[in-house]
């Protein structure tokens, strides 16, 4: 099996996986402003380096209680044309691994059955790698 890179991020208390081609940069976000009507994975919009970037809150998104500690860290990735800024609770490192498929030795519920795409062995431990595509609520599969 061929590796690639991948970000390794904390979102719920799990290490997840993040393929290095769907991040763009990480950082950190201050300010959020809300946007009225939008669904509720949509934090809001913050200013990112001359651009507006969608805020994801990751956790709702995947159908989870919110975070204990407000995120303040994001993925930003593009897709379809538009920058949006995935929250995530803490940004631990970048490594290569092999995927495999998602299957036995790792619990998937809810929302992180629809975001798994594969799992990686970190050290003989099973990481579920996820596609930041199902987390965007206008792109996620019902």
């Amino acid at each position: 099996m061929t590796e690639k890179l991948f970000l390794i991020a904390q979102i719920a208390d799990r290490a997840v996986a993040i393929g290095s081609d769907q991040v763009e940069s990480v950082v950190d976000i201050a300010e959020i402003v809300p946007v009225p009507g939008a669904a509720p994975e949509v934090r809001g919009l913050a200013a990112l380096r001359s651009r507006v970037v969608m805020v994801i809150d990751t956790c709702l998104a995947l159908g989870l209680p919110a975070s204990r500690h407000p995120p303040s860290r994001a993925v930003i990735t593009f897709v379809d044309g538009h920058h949006y800024a995935i929250l995530v609770d803490a940004l631990e490192d970048v490594a290569p691994f092999s995927i495999g498929p998602v299957g036995g030795g790792i619990a998937l519920e809810g929302g992180w059955r629809r975001a798994g795409c594969g799992i990686v062995d970190r050290d003989g431990d099973p990481m579920l790698a996820i596609d930041l595509r199902t987390i965007i609520p206008c792109l996620a599969p019902a």
